[in-house]
This record gives structure tokens, C-alpha cells and sequence, in this order.
């Protein structure tokens, strides 16, 4: 008896600690949650298969609720952790207005179910003691709802990966005072950026890419004190960058890649300190370099290619010694390489082609010990000579094109690690060496646009990560066999591109040039120009994965083998002025990618077949027997 009294004081302790309704869901909030089970078409992850109405909706799945039983937690997401494994989950429908009476709601979690679809129900906006709500990766479309301001305690707002369109309101923006995190990529929305983005003082993450947002950054921005993460990229946005940019102090990226940004980069923005990322590549902008770029300690990737910055480089750029890559091509800068690039000893990456600097390169730059990637292409450095100092780098990527280089290649080349070599369009001359066959590593070598004039030795045929080669406009001379035949390691060494065109190569082509173990990625095959004499060898059909088909000019004869009709993937071929006769096969002439052809000036004759595509008369032109669309008809016999 006593311990049946000891029993029952625990069950009213228990009781009183812990009430009833604790244990019960709140009705307001069930009919919610069946409301929006029952606007989901297509569930076959079975995310929702326990809210039944027969049973506690605290007790589902993906819902927990408060002490009163009213729902505080919906969390349905598209990716589900069972025993450390990651499973890709889905449902499919609309959001239900009703979730709006989830009055008491903290935290709303529906991201990445794919297939939700239409508009964010402007009815979510009642939902005042929301702290989280992700909606991203879904299907959803519409604007961003105005009722959104009444989100005054929400921490973190991601609707990133949709389809919502239409300006930003706003009323929303000057009401998040709370907001921390706010991801609005990948979406359709457009319009200006609001000023009102500087009233959300507390924000440390501002992602807003993939849009279409145009207009001026507004001053505003200087209010975000606290942003650490700052990405426009990828709209429309226009004007200069606030002189109030300066502010933010804290911004440890910024990226705004792909603008229309103009104007010169602000003095202020020396004054991000503990910048690390920052991006303004692909945009208008002109002017110099201020010297305040050098106060950006911390930067340790810096990218301002494709734009119209003129002027010389800043000595103070030397003093950015975390710089891990700097991106400065395709612009307008000028004057002489700085001296002190060579302070940069973390620099990975150094990028200044396309532009106009001239007076060689700092003999400084040898302290670059981390360099792996230089390219100073399309400059008027005047170079004559590959610097010797050039061997103590251990660069893998190497990028001197139309620098002013002349002579021979430079012996140490062999015995280097280079995997990427590019010295086209340059006064190169002599033999290509016959060590050129120890640059093993080797997976991309352009030498087009020189002066080389002897046969391929017979090392090359070790090049064995090769896989673009470029080697267009010289006057090389022999048999390219060998370039054929060379080995190839497992993945690696399987050509993607070649480019023997405006050479003195002579032929015939290899029968079997299709069924070499080196060709079988191949995508682009150019031999234009070249004394090859022969026919187009069959096996080109067993090429599955050109793209461009590139011989003419090469005093080819023969007809045009069907076998062509296999390649799928070709969407261009150009015989054009050879001697190629018998007829256009209507296998090759329809194939579905096909959109550039031309065998004009050859001896090609007979009817021209039917096709979709749409060649212009050019194509056909010079081959005195071809009848029929686009040229005249055929005369009936």
C-alpha cells in the first residue's frame, strides 16, 4: 500500500511538473500540418507517413513541439543523414497558407525537397517568433512576400535556388533588424537593391548572386558593420562602388564578379581589412589601382581580370603578402612589372596577361618559390629571351604567348615539371628539339604562330599526359605520325584537341588514325592546310567524340566516307578546296548536331540530299556536278 501511495505522489509530481497539454498537440497547429500534407501531390520519400490525424502531431516526424504543446519545430528537408549516409529526398506541391497559424513557430525548414512549387503564401508573415526560415532549393515561384517585415525575431532567411522573381520589397529588408544570414542566390529577382539593406545591422552573411538586380549599390551598404560575406555577382548592377564600402571592416569576401560595375575602385577600399576574398573581375571598371589596395593585408586571392583599369601597378601591391593569387589580365595597366611582386612569396598564382606592360620581367620574381601558375601572355614585354632564372621556378603552368621571345627553346625546358606550356604567337624558331620528348608532364603545349621548321622527332610519341596540342601556323615539315601513335597513361594522355593546321606536313593520313588508343576522346581534329595528299580514312568514324572535323585544303582525294555518318557529336565539318569526289553521303549531311559544313571547291557530284539544317549556298559552291537545295536544281535525264 505504501509503495502504491509512493507511486502515485511521483505520477502527480510528474504531473504537475510536466501538464498534460505538453504531451498534446495544440489543434490550431495539427489542422495546420494536415492542411499541408494534403496540398503534397507526390511524397515518395514518405517524409510525412507518420502525421496521421489519429495520432499527437508532436509526435510526427520532422515536428517538435514547446511545453504547451504548440508546434516550435518543422523541419522537412531534402536530405536525410541515415547512419552517416546522406539520402536525397522529395516531395512534391504547394506551401498551405494554413502553416501561417503555426503561431508559435521558431524554426521552418523545407529546403531542398525539389519539387515544392508556387508562390510563398504571403500568410507565412504571421508567423512573428520565426527565428529560421529555409525554403531554398525548391521550385518555388513569385515575389518575396511584403509580409515578410513582420519577421522581427528572424535570425536566418535562405530562399536561394528557386524561381522567385520580381523586386525585393522594401519594407521587408528595413524590418529584419534581427537577421544575421540572408541567402537570396539563384533566383530571378530584380529591381534596384534597396536602400533599406543598410537598416539589417546585425547581418554577417549577404548572398544575393544569380539575380537580376540592376541600379547602384547603395551607400547604405557602409551600415553593415558586422558583414563578413558580401557576394553580388552574376546581375546587373551598375555605377560605381560606395565610397561607404569602407566601413566594413569585418567583410572577409566580396564578390562582384559579372557586373556592369564602372568607375574607379574607391580609396576606401584599403580599408577592409580583413578582406581575404575579394572579386570584381568581368565588369566596367576604369581608372588605377589606388595605392590603398596594399593596406589589404589579409587578401589571399585578388581578382580584377576583364575589365578597363589603365595606369601603372601600385608599388604597394608588393606589400600583400597573404596574396595566395592575383588575377589582373585583360586589361589596360601598363608600365613595368613592380620589383615588388617579389615580396609575395605565398603567391601561387600570377596573372597578368593581356595587357600592356612592358621592360621584361623582374629578375625579384625568381623569389616566388610557391608560383605555379604565370602567365604574362599578350604583353609587349619585349622579352627576346626566356629569362634563364626562369628554370629555378617550379612553375606547372607557363603562359609566355606574344611576349617577344625569339630564338630557340631553351634547353632547360626538358628537365622542367611544366605541365601546361604556352609560347604561340611568338619569333621561336629552329627544330623542335628532340628533347622535347622529356617533358613528360607535359598536358598542354601550344607552339602555333611561330617559325619552327623541321619534322616531329621521334620522342614526342613519350608525351604521355599530352592531351591539347596546338601547333597551327609554323612550317613543320615530315609525316605527324608520330604525334598519332604517341602513349598515353590510363586516364591521361587521351587527346582532347589538335591543331597541325598551315603547316607543310605531308600525309597520306593513317588508315587507322580511329582506332588509336590517343584519339579515342578526341573533340577537335584540325589539319587544315597542310600537302597531305589521300584520301579521309574510314576509322574517323570511330571517333565518338568529335566535335569539329577541320582538313581543308590538304589536296585530299577520294570520296567522303558514310563512316563520318556515326560521329554523332560532330557540329562541324570543313573539307572545303581538296579534290574530294563521288557524292555528299546523307547520312553524314544529316547528322544532329551538325552546324557548320562546307565542301565547297572540290569535285563532288550528284544530288545534294535532303536535310534540316540550314547551309547557306557557300557550302556547296565550286563542285560543277552537285545539284539540288541550296544550290539549283538537278536537270531531269
Amino acid at each position: 500500500m505504501a509503495s502504491h501511495t509512493l507511486c502515485d505522489s511521483f505520477m502527480l509530481f510528474m504531473l504537475l511538473l510536466f501538464p498534460l497539454s505538453a504531451f498534446t498537440c495544440h489543434l490550431v497547429d495539427k489542422e495546420a500540418l494536415l492542411h499541408f500534407k494534403s496540398k503534397i501531390t507526390s511524397d515518395p520519400s514518405k517524409l510525412l507517413h507518420s502525421w496521421t490525424s489519429s495520432s499527437d502531431c508532436c509526435y510526427w516526424e520532422g515536428v517538435a513541439c514547446g511545453s504547451t504543446g504548440r508546434v516550435i519545430n518543422l523541419t522537412r528537408t531534402g536530405l536525410v543523414d541515415d547512419n552517416d549516409i546522406l539520402i536525397e529526398t522529395y516531395l512534391s506541391g504547394r506551401l498551405s497558407p494554413y502553416l501561417g497559424n503555426l503561431s508559435k513557430l521558431e524554426n521552418l525548414d523545407l529546403s531542398n525537397l525539389k519539387e515544392l512549387h508556387g508562390p510563398i503564401p504571403l500568410e507565412l508573415g504571421k508567423l512573428s517568433h520565426l527565428r529560421t526560415l529555409f525554403l531554398y532549393s525548391n521550385k518555388l515561384t513569385g515575389g518575396i512576400p511584403s509580409s515578410f517585415k513582420m519577421f522581427y525575431k528572424l535570425e536566418k532567411l535562405y530562399l536561394d535556388n528557386n524561381h522567385l522573381s520580381g523586386n525585393v520589397p522594401s519594407s521587408v529588408f528595413a524590418s529584419l533588424k534581427s537577421l544575421s544570414e540572408l541567402g537570396l542566390s539563384w533566383n530571378k529577382l530584380s529591381g534596384k537593391i534597396p536602400s533599406s539593406v543598410g537598416s539589417m545591422v546585425c547581418l554577417i552573411r549577404l548572398d544575393l548572386h544569380q539575380n537580376k538586380f540592376h541600379g547602384k549599390i547603395p551607400s547604405t551598404i557602409g551600415n553593415l558593420r558586422n558583414v563578413k560575406f558580401l557576394d553580388f555577382s552574376y546581375n546587373q548592377i551598375s555605377g560605381k562602388i560606395p565610397e561607404s564600402i569602407g566601413g566594413l571592416s569585418q567583410l572577409v569576401l566580396l564578390d562582384l564578379l559579372h557586373n556592369r560595375i564602372s568607375g574607379s575602385l574607391p580609396f576606401s577600399i584599403g580599408d577592409l581589412s580583413s578582406l581575404t576574398f575579394f572579386r570584381l573581375s568581368e565588369n566596367m571598371l576604369r581608372g588605377i589601382l589606388p595605392s590603398s589596395i596594399g593596406r589589404l593585408k589579409n587578401v589571399q586571392r585578388l581578382n580584377l581580370e576583364n575589365n578597363m583599369l589603365t595606369g601603372k601597378l601600385p608599388y604597394t601591391l608588393g606589400y600583400l603578402t597573404s596574396l595566395t593569387d592575383l588575377f589582373l589580365g585583360n586589361n589596360k595597366f601598363s608600365g613595368r612589372i613592380p620589383h615588388s611582386f617579389g615580396k609575395l612569396e605565398n603567391l601561387q598564382t600570377l596573372d597578368l596577361s593581356r595587357n600592356q606592360f612592358c621592360g621584361g620581367v623582374p629578375h625579384q620574381l625568381v623569389k616566388l618559390q610557391s608560383l605555379q601558375t604565370l602567365d604574362l601572355s599578350f604583353n609587349p614585354l619585349g622579352l627576346t629571351k626566356i629569362p634563364k632564372w626562369f628554370s629555378k621556378l617550379s612553375v606547372f603552368q607557363l603562359k609566355l604567348a606574344k611576349t617577344g621571345v625569339k630564338g630557340q627553346l631553351p634547353k632547360w625546358l626538358g628537365s622542367s615539371s611544366i605541365a601546361t606550356l604556352d609560347l604561340s604567337s611568338n619569333a621561336l624558331t629552329g627544330k623542335l628539339p628532340w628533347w622535347i620528348g622529356n617533358m613528360t608532364r607535359l598536358s598542354f603545349l601550344n607552339l602555333s604562330n611561330n617559325e619552327f621548321h623541321s619534322s616531329i622527332p621521334v620522342s614526342f610519341k613519350n608525351l604521355s599526359s599530352l592531351m591539347d596540342l596546338d601547333l597551327h601556323s609554323n612550317k613543320l615539315t615530315g609525316s605527324f605520325r608520330v604525334i598519332f601513335e604517341k602513349e598515353v597513361q590510363f586516364s591521361l594522355g587521351h587527346y582532347n584537341s589538335i591543331d597541325l593546321s598551315n603547316n607543310m606536313f605531308s600525309g597520306p593520313i593513317d588508315e587507322n588514325i580511329g582506332e588509336k588508343d590517343s584519339m579515342t576522346s578526341i573533340k577537335v581534329l584540325a589539319l587544315s592546310h597542310n600537302p597531305l595528299g589521300g584520301s579521309i580514312p574510314k576509322s574517323i568514324g570511330k571517333l565518338t567524340q568529335l566535335e569539329i572535323l577541320d582538313i581543308e585544303d590538304s589536296e585530299l582525294s577520294g570520296s567522303i566516307p558514310e563512316e563520318l555518318g556515326y560521329v554523332e557529336t560532330l557540329r562541324k565539318i570543313h573539307l572545303s578546296s581538296n579534290k574530294l569526289s563521288g557524292s555528299i553521303p546523307e547520312k553524314v549531311l544529316n547528322l544532329k548536331s551538325l552546324k557548320d559544313f562546307d565542301v565547297s571547291r572540290n569535285r563532288l557530284s550528284g544530288r545534294i540530299p535532303p536535310h534540316k539544317a540550314m547551309f547557306p549556298i557557300s557550302a556547296f559552291v565550286g563542285n560543277p556536278g552537285l545539284c539540288g537545295s541550296p544550290l539549283p536544281p538537278c536537270k531531269l535525264s
